[in-house]
C-alpha cells in the first residue's frame, strides 16, 4: 500500500439552533411524521435563520477546527469550498469565507459536485498538497438548502437541512491519511435532481418563482435507483484501490440522504449497520455538508478514533459519486 500523501488533521461543524420536526411539516403539507420516517429515516432537520448565511456557518465550523488545532486563519494556504447553495453566484463562496475569516494568505475557490462535493474537495486538496502548492488546506462543506427548496412540495421539502462541516488537510508524516479515493459522474442523469432556473440560461425572474423552476426538482424513484448503484460502485472502487475489503473498514460514513440508501450501501459493502455512522434522522440531507458534519460528530463522540480505517462514500446531483478510504 502506498504511503499517504495527505492526512485529515481535524474536524469542525456548525448546525443552526432552529430544529424543525416532521410534525411541523404535517401542519403545512399533506404528510406525517410516520410517512417521512418510513420513507427517509428523517425525524428532524436544522433550519438556518436570516443571519445564518452559508459563509457564516462555514466560518463557525472553520474556527472550531482551527481552534482545536491551535492554528489561526493566517496559517491556511488554500480554501476548497463545497456547496450547492452559495450565498451569491459571484464571487465564490470560498472568497466570501476568506474575507470574513481573515485567511488572507489562502487561495480560495469552490467545488460544485452537490452531495459528493466534500469528497471531491478532499481529492482536490490532496492534489494541492501533492503538487506542493499548499501545506494547510481548509476543506469546507456548507449548505443553506432550505432557501432553494420548494416548501410546497412534500417530495423534497421534508428532505433537506442546513449546516456546515470542516476539515484541514496537511502532508502526512506517517501511515495516517488518505489511502485511496474515487470520483465519477454521469451528466446524462442531470435532470433527475436539479434546479431548472436561476442560472445564466434561465435568469431569475418572477415567472421562475411562480412556476417553481427556481427550486430543487427531484425524480425520487429514479434518484433512489441511481444512488444505490453509484454508492455501490464507489464502495467497490475505493476498497479495491486501497487493497481492502469491507471487513477491513472500522467505520463507514455515507452521505446522509435516505436511510434505505444507506442500508443498501452497507449491505453491498458487507458491513453491518453497527459499523455505519447514521445521523440522517437528526439532520436530514445537508448535501455537501452531510459527510463533513457526520465526520465531526463521529470524531467528537469517539466513534472514530486514531488508528481506525474509515470509508467515506457519497452520491449527488450531476450525477456525481465519490468515495475515499482514510486511516484516521
Amino acid at each position: 500500500m502506498k504511503r499517504p500523501i495527505a492526512e485529515l488533521a481535524g474536524t469542525g461543524r456548525y448546525s443552526p439552533a432552529r430544529v424543525m420536526t416532521n410534525d411541523e411539516f404535517s401542519k403545512i403539507l399533506d404528510t406525517s411524521d410516520q410517512w417521512i420516517r418510513e420513507r427517509t429515516g428523517i425525524r428532524e432537520r436544522h433550519i438556518a435563520t436570516d443571519q445564518e448565511t452559508n459563509a457564516c456557518m462555514a466560518k463557525a465550523a472553520a474556527l472550531q477546527l482551527l481552534g482545536d488545532l491551535g492554528m489561526t486563519p493566517l496559517d491556511v494556504d488554500a480554501i476548497v469550498y463545497a456547496t450547492a447553495s452559495p450565498d451569491r453566484l459571484l464571487p465564490s463562496a470560498a472568497c466570501d469565507l476568506q474575507a470574513i475569516l481573515g485567511a488572507k494568505n489562502a487561495a480560495a475557490f469552490d467545488v460544485g459536485a452537490a452531495c459528493a462535493g466534500f469528497i471531491y474537495s478532499l481529492n482536490v486538496a490532496e492534489g494541492l498538497i501533492a503538487a506542493e502548492q499548499a501545506k494547510n488546506v481548509l476543506v469546507i462543506a456548507a449548505e443553506r438548502l432550505t432557501r432553494i427548496m420548494d416548501w410546497s412540495d412534500r417530495a423534497t421539502a421534508v428532505l433537506f437541512g442546513d449546516g456546515a462541516g470542516a476539515t484541514l488537510l496537511r502532508p502526512s508524516t506517517g501511515s495516517r491519511g488518505i489511502l485511496s479515493s474515487y470520483m465519477k459522474s454521469d451528466g446524462t442523469l442531470a435532470e433527475l435532481l436539479y434546479r431548472p432556473g436561476g442560472g445564466a440560461l434561465h435568469p431569475p425572474s418572477e415567472e421562475l418563482l411562480k412556476d417553481h423552476s427556481y427550486f430543487i426538482h427531484m425524480a425520487g424513484r429514479e434518484v433512489f435507483k441511481a444512488a444505490v448503484l453509484s454508492m455501490a460502485d464507489a464502495c467497490d472502487q475505493a476498497l479495491r484501490r486501497a487493497g481492502l475489503t469491507g471487513a477491513d473498514v472500522d467505520l463507514m460514513i455515507p452521505h446522509q440522504a435516505n436511510i434505505r440508501i444507506i442500508e443498501a450501501t452497507a449491505k453491498h459493502a458487507g458491513m453491518p449497520m453497527d459499523k455505519v455512522y447514521v445521523n440522517v434522522d437528526r439532520y436530514g440531507n445537508t448535501s455537501a455538508a452531510s459527510i463533513a458534519i457526520a465526520l465531526d460528530e463521529a470524531v467528537r463522540t469517539g466513534r472514530l478514533a486514531p488508528g481506525m480505517t474509515v470509508m467515506l462514500v457519497a452520491f449527488g446531483a450531476g450525477f456525481t459519486w465519490a468515495s475515499m478510504v482514510v486511516k484516521w
